[in-house]
């Protein structure tokens, strides 16, 4: 007992010095921080409170509309405002002169403004005139003061470089499901253009289009008309099919259509594209594997030759001349291989003669062609038949046809046919005796005509040859891999055979 009680005489001045530290800091804590901590907590509790109650003043005095939050509230300086409202009244001076001149012609402007919280902001749109552009961008919420003509995009328009380009298949497939499930929501068509372009916020070649698209339908054109004046942005087949639906009132179920029908082609072009590039990488795989051969492996063995004193001669020197020459010459061979390819490209892009030879002859690749022709004629036969239904006149579903595919030799057929209706023939004359025309096609083709039933005999096309197409490209990719595989086993075990034959005659002499 009395040695614990000497234990705690003993800690008792170390128990006391860590207490009175621990105390210590204690109060300097609450002196230092809680004290101050408390103090603007309440200066800032008072603050937000009577932001409140002046915002619910202005809530209440403006017939509940929403008030702004304070963040997003841009207040502009004297000199902003001054500058602003000089602009603004040389922009009204400017509106006045163009409305005298009446221009119909759109050109592209870029407009200064600021918007609903006063932030500023900045577009380039294309516009009738600065007139139609100002009202339409103050019925989007935004207070124009300048409006200039953007001077490179109206050039780059005058020599035929478009800074739009055509929506992919994938975000017009979105689009149209979008407007289709808008509209059959009871949302009005122009509000729905509104509403799709503040969810393209983020998006500003989207926003732009659905901007240009709202423009038009503000100044009173119809749907198909809006958006025939983007250009290439929107395909020719919709804007026809969009415009026959306005004069029957089925433009949901148009829009609903187009969807399913984009949608379709999409999946036979990925098809298309997987049956092309799966036998072009095996291919130049291929091509790599003996280069390497002949230009790392054969002089290995042509150095054992030398070493030896053995005399080649037949297809081994043939062999490995070539080996020779390919080492030799490797970045000459490369350059003279890259200018064909860019030169054969540039041809088949710019000339209709060479790009029709080659489609010929892709055609008539065994196994190969039937690919692109049961490809050709289901997207022929599947877009005649979504023209038909809605009511397309068949001339400009000629057009349209000869506008959507690529393929040269289909093309002629079009125009074929084009000409045949116009001097009052049959359509399926121009698909008579055609090589890249299948029979089935052909007569069903008249059949359908003969018995009215055009459109439907086309839709029973288009879904026998998909389905060809779909067959057709799931063999290719079945045998294709093995038949390249012996192949390649082939040439390389030839090769190497060749090369390796005159090392028995070194093992003769050895023994």
């Amino acid at each position: 007992m009395k040695l614990e009680g000497n234990t705690k005489i003993f800690l008792a001045p170390f128990i006391f010095i860590i207490s009175f530290i621990k105390h210590f800091f204690i109060g300097v804590k609450f002196i230092f921080f809680d004290v101050w901590k408390n103090i603007f907590g309440y200066q800032k509790a008072k603050s937000d409170f009577r932001k409140r109650e002046k915002n619910g003043i202005e809530k209440a005095n403006s017939n509940n509309v929403p008030a702004k939050k304070e963040e997003d509230v841009h207040v502009l300086t004297y000199a902003e405002k001054e500058r602003i409202n000089r602009e603004k009244n040389n922009l009204i001076k400017e509106m006045q002169a163009e409305a005298k001149l009446r221009k119909v012609n759109k050109e592209y402007y870029t407009y200064y403004g600021t918007d609903q919280n006063g932030k500023k902001v900045k577009g380039t749109m294309s516009a009738t005139n600065k007139i139609t552009l100002h009202n339409f961008l103050a019925s989007e919420g935004i207070n124009v003061y300048k409006v200039e003509k953007n001077n490179l995009a109206n050039f780059l328009k005058k020599i035929g470089f478009e800074r739009e380009h055509e929506l992919s298949t994938k975000d017009l497939i979105f689009w149209l499901t979008q407007v289709a499930t808008y509209l059959k929501a009871g949302i009005t068509l122009n509000d729905t253009i509104k509403l799709m372009t503040k969810q393209a916020s983020k998006d500003p070649n989207k926003k732009k289009i659905y901007q240009a698209i709202s423009y038009e339908l503000t100044l009173g054109e119809n749907f198909s008309t809006a958006l025939a004046s983007l250009g290439n942005i929107f395909p020719s087949l919709l804007i026809n099919m969009i415009k026959s639906a306005e004069a029957t009132g089925e433009i949901i179920k148009t829009l609903d259509d187009m969807a399913e029908y984009y949608t379709e082609v999409d999946k036979t072009r990925k098809e298309m594209i997987s049956a092309i590039i799966y036998p072009t990488i095996l291919l130049v795989f291929a091509i790599a594997v003996l280069t390497f051969i002949m230009i790392y492996v054969i002089p290995e063995f042509i150095k054992v030759y030398n070493n030896a004193g053995i005399t080649v001669s037949g297809f081994t020197l043939t062999i490995i001349n070539i080996s020779k020459f390919m080492t030799s010459n490797i970045n000459l061979l490369i350059v003279i291989l890259l200018v064909v390819i860019l030169t054969a490209l540039i041809m088949y892009r710019n000339v209709k003669s060479f790009r029709k030879s080659i489609q010929t002859i892709g055609m008539r690749i065994p196994f190969f062609g039937k690919i692109i022709i049961y490809h050709e004629i289901t997207l022929f036969t599947k877009t005649f038949a979504s023209l038909l239904k809605n009511s397309v006149y068949i001339t400009s579903s000629m057009e349209i046809l000869t506008n959507i595919t690529n393929n040269e030799v289909y093309k002629d057929i079009m125009i074929e046919t084009i000409s045949n209706i116009a001097s009052g023939e049959k359509i399926s004359l121009s698909f008579e005796n055609k090589w890249c025309i299948p029979d089935v096609a052909y007569y069903m083709i008249v059949t359908g005509e003969s018995t009215g039933e055009l459109s439907l005999m086309m839709e029973k096309v288009a879904s026998y040859y998909s389905d060809l197409h779909k067959s057709k490209v799931t063999n290719l990719k079945s045998f294709l891999e093995p038949i390249m595989i012996v192949i390649l086993a082939l040439i390389v075990g030839i090769i190497i055979l060749a090369v390796v034959i005159p090392m028995f005659s070194l093992y003769g002499q050895i023994s």
